[in-house]
């Protein structure tokens, strides 16, 4: 379970004090799927990294479980990040100059994995995404969706049981985005936890649960089905 307990985040800009998130607390239930919807500005990214402990908050406590993100230190963050959160991004964050294979690995090659091994796994995941004819491609040599399939293939490489998406299907096509959607919901059903901000409604309705914000804080709930 992932929960925020009084969570506030200040910033300064330019001399004005912004309260990016406000007094929000809010429990996630393992294998939940909420969509987070607001105006821009709302506090729906930051709401991500801090839930992701990427981001420290001004006041109040993060947990996954037990663990409470951000009163360990910053090596067992990572590690807590490393193994059990997987991001996706509207920007992808791809390595330019490695191969889809070699995006893959990464995050395997940091966890300690031998070589024949992160070859047999990232092979394995870009297949299920429908890449495995795209081995050896780089970044550019890739569609804008087969870009994002192959940022999802690496957001699986450690296995994760929470997943963060932020904007996930904001650069995509109509048909494309119905192909990631379909997949963060199958990777839902396989009793993965998905957290992700959309400014789509339509995308939103295929979650569990959907919170706007407005001004940093939770500003209403809805609950819709889950149309697989």
């Amino acid at each position: 379970m992932l929960r925020l307990e009084s969570v506030t985040k200040n910033y300064n800009h330019r001399r004005n004090r912004v309260k990016a998130m406000d007094d929000v607390s809010l429990e996630i239930a393992e294998g939940d799927f909420i969509a987070v919807v607001g105006a821009s500005g709302s506090g729906k990214s930051t709401l991500l990294l801090v839930l992701g402990g990427m981001l420290s908050p001004s006041s109040g406590r993060v947990l996954l479980d037990d663990s409470s993100l951000y009163e360990m230190s910053a090596e067992g963050r990572a590690e807590l990040r490393r193994d059990r959160i997987g991001f996706v991004f509207q920007t992808f964050n791809l390595v330019p100059y490695l191969t889809a294979l070699e995006n893959v690995q990464v995050p395997l090659l940091l966890s300690g994995m031998d070589d024949k091994t992160q070859i047999e796994r990232a092979t394995s995941l870009l297949e299920r995404v429908g890449l495995g004819d795209r081995l050896d491609h780089k970044p550019a040599e890739l569609s804008v969706g087969q870009q994002q399939r192959v940022a999802l293939a690496r957001m699986l490489a450690n296995d994760p049981g929470v997943i963060l998406a932020d904007e996930p299907t904001g650069n995509l096509d109509p048909q494309t985005c119905d192909e990631v959607i379909d997949f963060l919901a199958e990777l839902n059903s396989e009793g993965r936890t998905v957290v992700m901000v959309t400014h789509d409604p339509r995308v939103a309705k295929r979650a569990k649960r959907t919170l706007r914000l407005e001004a940093g804080a939770i500003f209403s709930e809805e609950t819709e089905p889950n149309v697989a």
